[in-house]
């Protein structure tokens, strides 16, 4: 067996003609569970350009899905309102996209699918982490969230209204600010790399230490018999 004939992996060979040992693979060889037939589903490119419609009924299982697979992958950067304003953004990480912009209204949903698949200037590529089923729920899911930031009352059903955010949040018991648009606090740190001010929200205080120039809080004096107010 020390002397039969064989293969060494990547080793010539004076079997075949080219002197190769590994063979090239047969015409049309496909890997398990990478044939992809459907190219508009895997690529969302169609003709070489980026599609304009999911390539499966949108229903509202899809829309939850979406709605569920962004709010895990999606509002760090782009925020639950897709204004690009994500809690990391707000701590100094890239400004993300707004999907609210002219621009980004009128991309294509294979745009969103896209750059999920392939990353995007400082958006790196979520291929590995979120399915493509995924990727297109989550498209579907962007388009509703630019629909429901500019919607009006002839865009819903006849007999429903159109509300403000902070009443809905008032009438689920939650604070009348709850739900407005996210801001970003700009406090400026210099000395970045690019010479740029960088943006951060300003540190809270936690050190139980009165903040520079300001006065520390009265205590109430010792056997006045006044107990501090809880």
């Amino acid at each position: 067996m020390h002397d039969q004939p064989k293969f060494f992996p990547q080793r010539g060979t004076t079997l075949y003609a080219d002197g190769r040992s590994v063979r090239p693979q047969v015409d049309n060889t496909v890997a398990r569970e990478q044939l992809h037939q459907d190219s508009y589903f895997y690529t969302g490119m169609a003709d070489g350009k980026e599609g304009d419609g999911l390539p499966f009924p949108v229903t509202r299982e899809v829309l939850e899905r979406g709605q569920e697979r962004y709010n895990i992958y999606c509002t760090p950067c782009h925020s639950r309102v897709g204004n690009g304003e994500g809690m990391i953004v707000q701590r100094g990480y890239a400004k993300a996209g707004n999907f609210h912009t002219a621009r980004l209204e009128a991309a294509p949903l294979g745009h969103f699918f896209h750059v999920i698949t392939n990353g995007y200037g400082a958006m790196p590529e979520y291929a590995a982490q979120v399915a493509p089923v995924d990727r297109w729920a989550i498209a579907a899911y962007i388009r509703a969230l630019q629909l429901s930031q500019n919607a009006t009352q002839a865009d819903v059903a006849s007999g429903a209204h159109v509300e403000p955010l902070s009443q809905v949040a008032e009438r689920e018991g939650l604070p009348a600010g709850f739900l407005k648009e996210w801001s970003v606090p700009e406090t400026a740190v210099t000395g970045t790399p690019n010479g740029e001010p960088l943006v951060l929200p300003a540190p809270a205080a936690d050190s139980g230490k009165p903040a520079a120039n300001q006065p520390a809080a009265k205590q109430p004096a010792a056997n006045s018999g006044a107990a501090p107010k809880q």
